[in-house]
């Protein structure tokens, strides 16, 4: 009887014991599959580097980490799912200039971006100039604007993603020239790119130059930002040209809102780790980027003043209809 009685005890003591490894094993954050979300088609440079971090987050959390792409709208259909997302660490979205901080004012969205989401962490800064392929008769920006005046509507020309940052910047510079153009929309860079080397259109405006740089088929005209293209010290910038929105354009994560502080941690010491290896200095180099690490605190704090000054200078351009 006592035998028994221990037995029971026992296998009690161990049945426990699962049960609470079980539970914690749940409770252990990541205990399965992350997706991130990319608002742009495959190929383009925010894709290539959302997936850069997955597969590097991936080898460091010990879960897979996948790279899910939802282009259309500007890259908000994106921002909106992941505004319907728990809040518990398991989607994330790439976070980049034109969904959270211009197109909110722009176009009737699904979420509010100063109060849906946890901005993250921002992991790199990155060039979008205006470029033409080698063979374009323009070798300079002053060329396309004396071509866009010569000829009303002619000028055919594309970003990454439509009413996004690029293309307010852009047009908000063509309209303080007082030139007419035309914008063909696509889903993603690499749809414009083909575009482009198809003589379909005359000018993209995107960060996707870099491959086609090297391999001489785009000639670069003029940087939409304030800072120069790395390497590009003769390449006028929108400040330099004295015009009225030069965005600087991010790429890093965003959340839910209202993600634990964990969950933040967590991302912010990955994050940090990833960026700080040969692999990724060699991709800033390949996209002439800049690595730019912004915690959670800082990111968050940037973007919502990015997205009210945005906001500001819609209005004062009259780009909202």
């Amino acid at each position: 009887m006592q035998r028994r009685t221990l037995l029971s005890a026992a296998s009690a003591a161990l049945a426990l014991t699962a049960t609470g490894a079980r539970a914690q094993q749940r409770d252990r954050y990541p205990s399965r599959p992350i997706t991130i979300l990319v608002g742009f088609a495959p190929g383009g440079a925010g894709d290539v580097t959302a997936r850069f971090i997955a597969d590097a987050a991936k080898e460091k959390l010990g879960v897979p980490v996948v790279v899910e792409n939802r282009p259309g709208a500007g890259a908000t259909l994106a921002a909106a799912q992941l505004a319907r997302s728990q809040p518990d660490g398991y989607t994330f979205a790439l976070a980049t200039t034109s969904p959270f901080t211009v197109s909110p004012h722009l176009q009737t969205v699904q979420y509010d971006a100063a109060k849906d989401f946890t901005y993250l962490v921002q992991y790199l800064v990155t060039p979008h100039p205006a470029y033409v392929t080698t063979q374009s008769p323009f070798r300079t920006w002053q060329d396309v604007i004396a071509y866009a005046r010569a000829n009303p509507g002619r000028l055919r020309w594309a970003t990454a993603a439509p009413r996004g940052g690029p293309h307010i910047a852009t047009e908000a510079a063509f309209r303080k020239e007082g030139v007419r153009t035309t914008f063909v929309p696509f889903g993603g860079g690499s749809e414009a790119i083909a575009a482009l080397l198809g003589g379909h259109i005359e000018m993209v405006v995107s960060a996707d130059y870099p491959p086609l740089l090297e391999a001489g088929q785009v000639r670069v005209l003029a940087e939409i930002g304030p800072d120069k293209v790395p390497g590009m010290e003769n390449v006028p910038t929108f400040v330099d040209l004295g015009y009225p929105l030069p965005l600087q354009m991010f790429f890093g994560l965003a959340g839910p809102a209202g993600l634990p502080a964990e969950v933040i941690g967590i991302w912010e010491r990955v994050v940090q780790e990833i960026m700080a290896t040969p692999a990724w200095a060699d991709l800033m180099q390949r996209y002439k980027a800049t690595s730019s690490f912004l915690p959670h605190a800082r990111f968050q704090e940037r973007v919502l003043f990015t997205n009210r000054e945005i906001g500001r200078l819609v209005r004062e351009l009259g780009f909202r209809s």
